[in-house]
This record gives C-alpha cells, structure tokens and sequence, in this order.
C-alpha cells in the first residue's frame, strides 16, 4: 500500500475527479504521502481521505491538495516563490516543492512543524523554507509571492496575506463557516486574484478545514 503503484492509482482516481493539470498528477504520484503520516495508518496513504496527524490536525485528502494545487498553478506550468499557511505534516509543501522554485511554508504549532522539517531533510527537499510563527501575519521579509495557499478556514482572509500576494498572482484559501455537516464545519474554496485595480474572487467548491487560529502553540 505504500508503492509507486499505490501512488499511480490513486493519480487515476484523481484524473477521473476532474483533476487535468499534468504538472500538479506528476507531483502527486512522485510524492511518497505515507511518509507524512504515522506508521500504523500508512496503509490508507493512498486512499483519497484526510487522516488525523495528532495536536487536532489533518492531513488533506489528496484531491483537495491537488485541486488547490492546481487552482494555485492556473495557467503556469510552475511559480517561483509561493507561500503556504499552514505547513500541517508537510505533504502539501512537498507537493508545492515540486511545482515551485521555491516554497515558504509557516507552521503555528511547533511540533508539528519539528517533525515536518525532518520529512522535509530526509527526502532532500532543499528548495522549502520553514517558519514557526502566526500564519495569520504571513512572511513579510519574503513578500511579495507569486501564489500563497492557506491550509486553514479563516472568516476572511487576513489583510496581512492580500497585501503579500504580487500582482497577478493568486491566493487560494477556505473561507468563512457557511454551514455544519456532520459535526464539520464547511466552508467555500476561493481563489482570490490580485490585479492592479484590487481583487477578484472565484469560489470553487465547498471544502472542510480545521480553522486558522492566531498565536503559537
């Protein structure tokens, strides 16, 4: 279950959901995602399901990173520099590690992002930079970016982050609580793009994420 053939269908599976970037199939079926979870759940890596990584948190299920991934990329085959809030067990960065030169990736809970940065030595991902801080505030040094994704429900975007993002990039991000179901709380996928008058806004889809919370942990 954790094999490249594991991998290959679960790509399959992700094609017939609608998935059509080639770029973004490829950095699926070449990143190992039982690696970023624990040992004793690596038989579902590949299974199209979120799975809990400890402190309250989640792993995505692989359509909802390759959908954002590729809503991130539109047009381009690959970004320069992106920002992702959120870093989570790191799957998503290493994703994103594959389609951009580079990835800026900021964690709020430290030893998420502790263990994140040994996944991200051990497989020589030397192009993702980390940060233990507020993502909320994003990386102000390192703006503006060329895509930021934000891993975490928000009410609104943070001002913060808009005012990092370059003209003509684009910012994909959860948005607002619009209902309950099942205990979960839903909200709309958008994409936001910055252009020289403002922002436009592009919702997808409805997603469930765990929210974006401020201050460290």
């Amino acid at each position: 279950m954790t094999s490249q053939s594991s991998r290959d269908r679960l790509v399959s599976r992700l094609r017939e959901q609608g998935i059509r970037h080639a770029a973004v199939l490829e950095a699926i079926a070449a990143t190992p995602r039982h690696l970023f979870i624990d040992e004793a759940m690596s038989s579902h890596a590949y299974e199209n399901t979120s799975l809990p990584i400890g402190l309250g948190q989640t792993i995505s299920q692989p359509y909802i990173v390759a959908r954002m991934s590729e809503a991130l990329l539109g047009a381009a085959d690959r970004l320069d520099k992106v920002l992702e809030i959120g870093t989570g067990s790191g799957y998503q960065a290493a994703v994103l590690s594959l389609l951009c030169q580079r990835v800026f990736t900021v964690e709020r809970i430290e030893p998420l992002l502790r263990q994140a940065r040994r996944r991200f030595h051990s497989l020589g991902l030397h192009n993702v930079f980390t940060r233990y801080a507020d993502g909320q505030n994003g990386w102000l040094s390192q703006a503006p970016f060329d895509g930021i994704m934000v891993t975490a429900a928000c009410p609104e975007v943070p001002e913060a982050l808009l005012q990092q993002l370059a003209v003509g990039a684009r910012l994909i991000a959860p948005v607002n609580a619009l209902r309950r179901l099942d205990q979960a709380s839903v909200q709309e996928l958008l994409v936001i793009t910055r252009s020289e008058d403002g922002f436009e806004r592009q919702q997808l889809e409805d997603v469930s994420f765990v929210p974006l919370l401020p201050g460290l942990a």
